[in-house]
This record gives C-alpha cells, structure tokens and sequence, in this order.
C-alpha cells in the first residue's frame, strides 16, 4: 500500500485562530515605540510575514527605532500575545474535527514563528495531541516563508520526500514557500473574495474540506470538491 501522505500545517490562522488576537497586540505595541500601525495595516498587508521583516518595513516609512530598542518591542509583544492566547485562543472552527478524521496521516506543523508560541499555540488550543514534538520554527531553522527552505527541512525530518508532502497553508507567503518546495498545496482561504489563490494550489474555504479533498490526493477518489478560488 502507499504509505500515506505527511501533512504540514501552518499554525496562525490555519490551525488556529490566532491572527486577530497578533493583528491587535501589533496595533497596541507598535505606536508606543514610534512605529505607527493598526490591526487592519496587519490583516491587510502583513499575515504570515517575519515580525523582523514587518518592522524593517515600518522603519522604512517611518524612521528607525532607538538604537537597543529591537529586542525589547519583540520581548513587550511575545509576552503580551502569550498572554492573549493562553486566555483567548480556539482552533479554527472545524479543524479538530479535520485533524481526527486524518489521524492516519503524519503531521507537522512549520510557522515562522517561534517555537515556544507555536508550542503556546497548539497547547491552548488543545491540537498538541495531533502533532507531538513535529514543531518545526523557522527561528529555530534560520529559514523563513516565503523561503520554500523551512518547508522542505521540516519534510526531511519527517523522512518524507517533498512530493509526499502537502502543505496546508492560509497566507500567501506560505503557500508560496509550498509550491516552490515542489510540494502539493492546499490553501485554506477563508476570505475568498479577498483572497486570491495561486495557481498550482488548491482552495478550500473550511477546515472540514480537508478530509475529502486529501482522499483526493491520496489517489482514493476520483474528482476533488474544491472551492472556487
């Protein structure tokens, strides 16, 4: 039988419903280091992106922070979102009944965050069962998306090769660093008329499309149920 696929998972915003909960400590940390920005400027031009890379952005348009002061908005802004998650953080809706039906499968999950809040992440969200210790960060990997790089060490692992692997993955970047991984796609778009999904990827708009269109790609089914992108 053909052994069956290795799943990769994003975290924010695909495994769990973290994006709002960064977007608002971003919009109440940044100003008060002179870095003008709200949730919406997050949301709407920044999902999935290095925090390092967001600020070196805002830097640019705005001048940049006090010398020293890089290590301090960072520590300020992880302790606040730790903070935030272990009291508000859900899965998305959907996704634990997803994750059961796809116990067969193996499973990771690779962000660019740190390792310590995915472990935050998947903890307070009550996911931790499915994924054990298959954490991959990119700052413990010194890789980030849209650098297919982290995906590919993530796979490599696990010991499977990339073209066993399916990415599951909301944000652009992501889902770049997946296809240029040489690996299969699934976006998982829950804001269809905002988003647009790449070519070579696959939409979704709901977690418990996952089962289904897995099966799919496992080459048990004949014609995936897939939403228009």
């Amino acid at each position: 039988m053909t052994p069956p696929l290795c799943l990769l998972f994003d975290s924010d915003d695909t495994l769990v419903d973290s994006e709002i909960l960064l977007a608002q400590v971003m919009g109440e940390i940044l100003p008060t280091f002179g870095l003008p920005f709200s949730a919406r400027q997050y949301l709407d031009a920044f999902r999935g992106v290095r925090f390092q890379t967001i600020i070196e952005a805002l830097e640019e348009r705005h001048g940049a922070l006090d010398e020293g002061a890089f290590p301090i908005l960072e520590g300020e802004m992880r302790a606040l979102m730790e903070r935030r998650m272990r009291a508000e953080l859900r899965p998305i809706e959907g996704m634990p009944r997803a994750l059961e039906a796809l116990v067969d499968h193996p499973k990771a999950v690779v962000s660019n965050g740190p390792e310590r809040k995915i472990r935050c992440a998947m903890e307070s969200s009550g996911l931790a069962p499915h994924f054990g210790d298959n954490l991959f960060s990119a700052y413990t990997l010194n890789v980030w998306k849209p650098d297919p790089g982290l995906y590919l060490k993530a796979a490599e692992s696990m010991g499977h090769p990339s073209e066993r692997c399916v990415v599951i993955d909301d944000a652009a970047v992501g889902v770049a660093a997946g296809l240029a991984a040489g690996m299969r796609v699934i976006h998982l778009n829950r804001f269809p008329t905002e988003e647009r999904t790449p070519d070579g990827a696959l939409a979704i708009q709901r977690a418990e499309e996952l089962p289904d269109i897995l099966e799919v790609l496992s080459g048990t089914a004949h014609r995936p149920q897939v939403a228009d992108s």
